[in-house]
């Protein structure tokens, strides 16, 4: 009884944890895509970036459900690709903010909504 309790719970986090991976994998390929048709090139620039295999990408894209387990290696390999492309953004719309506060100046709305969000990534971390 009680390890049949531990198995269901445990498929529970295992399930959880490639629901998990498989979102970042997401996230990494379309921050990577430069447009619809590009998601091959993009799971191959993540994988030369970051050394997650392209076969575990696309695993984790088109076979999901049929993934029973997920290595550990890939599973933080995603989540520091994901943090590390997140925070690579953040530096992006930062820099893109300064430059559009140079043409517009400081008040206009769109600088002010931008500088929101980095500044909420800041406070976040």
């Amino acid at each position: 009884m009680i390890k049949k309790f531990l198995s269901e719970r445990q498929k529970m986090t295992d399930c959880a944890y490639i629901e998990e991976a498989a979102n970042w994998s997401r996230e990494l390929t379309r921050m990577k895509a430069r447009g619809p048709g590009d998601l091959e090139n993009a799971m191959r620039s993540v994988e030369r970036e970051y050394s997650v295999d392209y076969w575990a990408q696309w695993q984790l894209r088109y076979r999901r459900s049929q993934i029973k387990s997920l290595s550990v290696s890939i599973y933080m390999r995603l989540k520091a690709a994901y943090e590390a492309e997140c925070e690579r953004q953040m530096r992006k719309l930062a820099h893109e903010v300064e430059i559009t506060k140079a043409i517009t100046g400081a008040s206009h709305a769109a600088v002010v909504a931008a500088e929101a969000v980095v500044g909420s990534q800041v406070t976040d971390d």
